[in-house]
């Protein structure tokens, strides 16, 4: 008998059949089957998060719980921990920007799209709380907000907080951007846009990536001279705050307004 070889057969792609590895395994699982000890296991973790919730989790489990979304036929429990050890914890993982998540082996555009998803998520959640809300009197809403959205940034952010004649948030605009120590302020642009929104008093806030939120002395000088500019405005300047990984600061409590 002669056994005739199609040409290309012999140039398909080889079977990692001495690769033990959680990717090799998952590459041998036919199209929408999952291997039992990847099946198993995810219904265990589902289970565990709809009876006891997040609280009854740690971070890289809850990672996990997404990634199935993202990565559906692969044990994604040693990309969650590569992840957890890359970036610490569970907030810094969401908060990465795209092109560190990329260096993580396993990491492609499925994942960073459902992260960035859910960081929005997170973020307008929390916007949700304080827009159009009096502010003075949802000051732990406004904090959580200002953490949720600047505390794992790595680099500087300047927001400003426009509020009305009853201190209601009318309008949270980022006004600038910097580097890991630095981000660029311009008072008389702060005062303008206070004009157009009609504002009547406004909360300066910026993130120290350092995690310290210690004012500089630069931070002091342009808090003093955007005081000024507002004020020859009418417009109060309530406060300015400074926040930092796990704390923050108020201008106004510390005594530097």
């Amino acid at each position: 008998m002669v056994i005739v070889v199609k040409a290309g057969a012999l140039r398909d792609k080889t079977l990692p059949l001495f690769d033990c590895s959680d990717e090799a395994r998952a590459a041998l699982v036919p199209a929408g089957r999952l291997p039992s000890y990847i099946k198993d296991h995810r219904a265990r973790l589902r289970l565990r998060f709809m009876e006891g919730g997040a609280a009854a989790m740690p971070d890289y489990e809850l990672l996990e719980l997404i990634l199935f979304r993202s990565i559906p036929r692969q044990d994604v429990k040693p990309l969650a921990r590569r992840l957890m050890d890359t970036f610490g914890d569970f907030n810094r993982v969401i908060t990465a920007p795209a092109e560190r998540l990329l260096r993580v082996k396993g990491i492609g555009e499925a994942v960073i799209t459902d992260l960035k998803v859910l960081e929005a998520a997170a973020h307008r959640m929390a916007r949700s709380r304080i827009m159009q809300r009096q502010v003075l009197s949802s000051w732990d809403a406004l904090l959580d907000y200002c953490h949720t959205t600047m505390s794992h940034s790595e680099v500087e952010q300047f927001r400003v907080l426009f509020l009305d004649r009853k201190n209601v948030l009318i309008a949270d605009e980022e006004q600038a951007r910097g580097t890991v120590d630095h981000v660029p302020v311009y008072p008389r642009e702060v005062a303008k846009r206070a004009l157009e929104v009609n504002a009547s008093a406004v909360i300066l806030v910026h993130n120290h990536p350092s995690g310290d939120p210690t004012p500089s002395e630069s931070d002091i000088s342009m808090t003093a001279t955007i005081e000024n500019a507002l004020t020859a405005l009418g417009i109060t300047l309530h406060d300015h705050l400074i926040i930092g990984k796990s704390s923050e600061l108020s201008f106004r409590s510390h005594g530097y307004l």
